[in-house]
């Protein structure tokens, strides 16, 4: 968890979690290659926070929400939804207008996850 909140943040991590979190399209890691644009690796550290959750992560999760790349904003809505981070619900609420139709779509998801908690609560 927190190498891929450090990875999240500052864009830097052991290459070993790089690799392991993009699986072979983060081969550059390792071969030297030019990497793919920087955003990819915002949306790997998200993809770990799916599966190793620690509420340390929660602000970077937030920033994420507010992230330029589309398909950041898309992971970090799945990490909400996941987490079940009821206080992001403003923000995804928001995001179900943002002008790419994954993004919205994501929202709406994260929306209806949190939603169901409270309705079965």
């Amino acid at each position: 968890m927190a190498g891929c909140v450090e990875l999240l943040t500052k864009g830097d991590a052991d290459p070993d979690l790089i690799l392991a979190l993009g699986g072979p399209p983060a081969r550059w890691v390792v071969t030297g290659e030019p990497p793919g644009p920087p955003y990819w690796l915002r949306v790997w550290a998200l993809r770990g926070l799916l599966w190793a959750w620690d509420a340390r992560a929660r602000s970077a999760v937030d920033t994420a929400l507010q992230d330029e790349a589309w398909r950041v904003r898309e992971m970090a809505l799945r990490v909400v939804a996941r987490h079940r981070l009821e206080d992001a619900v403003t923000t995804a609420a928001d995001l179900q207008d943002d002008p790419n139709a994954r993004v919205r779509a994501a929202a709406s998801r994260a929306l209806a996850r949190l939603a169901s908690d409270k309705d079965s609560a």
